[in-house]
């Protein structure tokens, strides 16, 4: 099948035309050459073979078409995932002052540490419409409960999409019912919550602790407007261990500070960025607890699943061609190693620099500058990939050598800003033409 553009299937996509039953759809191209493999896990941690959100024991997913999106190459746009038993959740949501009903009603439902799963749409964001979005966003809630045997308000709810427009809640409402749940269809839903992403992003790992073993799998969308302040656009993480409600929030917001919060793709922070993990403890075993032995093996495995997230959806940016990874070392202090980590990857002058495989080194330390982190310029050195540019003050290299660094998939930064001990990474992407074409088309 031919590849479709991602300007076209953002077009597409955003559309509320109606399918009749049984209609046939596309099915979603294999966009291989966007997909890099993930690293490889720490010791202890073991990648799951297709691994999904479903892949801990006691979740189940499903994903059906409702009709807000067009079809085209994911025509998947509303989705289920949920826990057959009682799960602890820990959650973070957008800081934006202008968030979604979705957002709104979360909140609410997640305050208390309990919840079982989350109801999704796709295509339409329910975000600027008032207390008919935030009813309707309760009412996916109640729907999805029946089909999980759960009342609604033990299940958050997400939309992405187009903001300011109402949700067709009718068709939802009639489409959520005759999803099939099962702890198969995790790939199913992972497409579901897809907008403007070129390819679905999974991952599931397990891991040993007291002597049993554990899952953790998660999934996540996001390929414009990312620039988190919390967490990302979606990233909801499952896991069958039974781990204590304030260890579980303490460890995914160790693991999103080092990941979902350092990845960068255009400076935009979305209206509807929601993360949450929900432990279910269907593996058995006691509650991991922050004295327990395997709150360190849980706590590494979940943060290397988030990182690997992280990666996925700032490779998969709005027209990117690149992964950019930026580490800073020899920061003054973690929040300078942060910022100036941050800042390199949401430049626009630097991504449309390695977009442009020129090795402009002076652009990465402006952005450093302007991080207004502490930088010894008789210290730092500077490298792309493995060509050193910047050596305390001598910028003789060889251009063609770091040039070829640049025309690599996936890019690496470093610099060492000679001032300290603190270290940081941060995951951004190119800027092409493709991007300013995608959101030029975005509503018409």
């Amino acid at each position: 099948m031919a590849a479709v553009s991602r300007a076209s299937r953002r077009k597409t996509n955003q559309s509320t035309a109606a399918v009749t039953t049984g209609e046939a759809f596309e099915p979603l191209p294999a966009y291989e050459h966007h997909r890099l493999p993930p690293a490889t896990p720490p010791r202890g941690i073991t990648l799951i073979d297709r691994g999904s959100v479903t892949s801990p024991k006691g979740f189940v997913a499903g994903a059906a078409y409702a009709g807000i999106k067009t079809l085209g190459a994911a025509p998947l746009d509303v989705g289920i995932l949920g826990s057959a038993t009682p799960a602890n959740c820990a959650s973070a949501f957008t800081q934006s002052t202008v968030p979604g009903a979705p957002v709104i009603v979360s909140r609410l439902h997640a305050k208390d540490g309990n919840a079982r799963g989350v109801v999704i749409n796709s295509g339409i964001a329910n975000v600027g419409t008032g207390k008919g979005g935030e009813a309707d966003a309760r009412r996916m809630c109640v729907i999805a409960g029946k089909a999980l045997g759960c009342e609604g308000t033990e299940l958050l709810v997400g939309s992405t999409g187009v903001i300011g427009r109402t949700l067709p809640i009718d068709k939802i409402a009639a489409t959520l019912p005759t999803i099939d749940l099962s702890s198969d269809n995790g790939p199913l839903f992972a497409r579901a919550i897809m907008t403007t992403d070129t390819h679905p992003k999974s991952l599931a790992v397990s891991f040993r602790a007291g002597g049993r073993e554990y899952r953790i799998g998660a999934t996540a969308k996001g390929s414009g407007m990312i620039h988190p302040d919390m967490a990302t656009m979606f990233c909801f993480i499952t896991t069958d261990a039974a781990v204590e409600k304030r260890l579980l929030r303490a460890t995914l917001k160790s693991a999103v500070d080092v990941s979902l919060n350092m990845m960068s793709v255009d400076g935009d922070t979305s209206t509807s960025d929601t993360t949450a993990i929900f432990a279910n403890g269907a593996a058995g075993g006691p509650a991991i607890t922050a004295s327990s032995a395997g709150a360190a093996a849980f706590q590494r495995a979940l943060t290397y699943v988030c990182i690997e997230m992280a990666k996925m959806i700032a490779r998969d940016g709005e027209g990117a061609e690149k992964l950019i990874e930026v580490r800073i070392d020899g920061a003054a202090t973690m929040k300078d190693a942060r910022a100036a980590a941050r800042t390199v990857t949401a430049s626009p002058l630097m991504k449309s620099a390695v977009h442009g495989n020129d090795p402009n080194w002076g652009r990465l330390l402006m952005a450093i500058g302007r991080s207004y982190a502490r930088i010894n310029l008789d210290k730092a050195r500077a490298w792309v990939g493995g060509v050193q540019v910047y050596n305390r003050g001598i910028v003789d290299f060889d251009r063609q050598a770091a040039s070829d660094e640049l025309r690599r998939e996936h890019v690496v930064l470093r610099v060492d800003l000679g001032a300290g001990k603190a270290s940081a990474t941060a995951w951004g992407c190119d800027l092409t033409p493709e991007y300013v074409h995608i959101n030029a088309d975005y509503t018409t």
